[in-house]
């Protein structure tokens, strides 16, 4: 497991490297879910974009909440060669699955973090893979100013949406 400090620095030697080649391969960092990796998430994330920060944070944000703090976490961010990002956040856990709330009251403290994320992304979903537990994915495109847009593209081999949006 990664700390955010040891995060930290595998993503500066990432970005120094990626920028050497003019271009970003995929991040894996495995940690346990808790408030301070959340941040450590969201800087060693930080190459990839804002709204990808943003959809990491809350997804991960999502695992302290419901499932508790300590669950083992992966996050994967990858971008492929037209300029699309998939990020993942996996955790052992194949029944709590998200839900989109149609409307959160104005005084309530949470509930908005799917609702970001839904806005962010043009698809999003939850994969049951081969193992047990979930993967919680949507997928971006950067745009002119290096920000993420939405995009539309499959999802990966062996994974099955089964919640989320697709436009599809």
């Amino acid at each position: 497991m990664h700390s955010p400090t040891e995060a930290d620095a595998c993503a500066e030697e990432l970005r120094a490297a990626l920028a050497a080649h003019g271009k970003r391969e995929a991040t894996t960092l495995e940690l346990l879910a808790t408030p301070a990796e959340v941040s450590g998430v969201r800087r060693a994330l930080r190459a990839y974009g804002a709204d990808v920060q943003l959809c990491a944070s809350e997804l991960v944000t999502n695992v302290v909440q419901h499932l508790g703090e300590g669950v083992p976490v992966t996050v994967r961010v990858w971008c492929d060669d037209g300029g699309r990002t998939r990020l993942e956040v996996s955790d052992p856990d194949p029944r709590a699955l998200p839900v989109l709330r149609a409307s959160v009251g104005a005084d309530e403290e949470s509930g908005r973090g799917l609702a970001l994320l839904d806005a962010l992304a043009a698809r999003w979903g939850v994969a049951h893979g081969p193992g047990r537990g979930k993967t919680v994915w949507c997928e971006l495109e950067a745009g002119p100013d290096g920000g993420a847009v939405p995009v539309v593209s499959a999802g990966g081999p062996g994974r099955t949406a089964t919640a989320g949006r697709d436009p599809r």
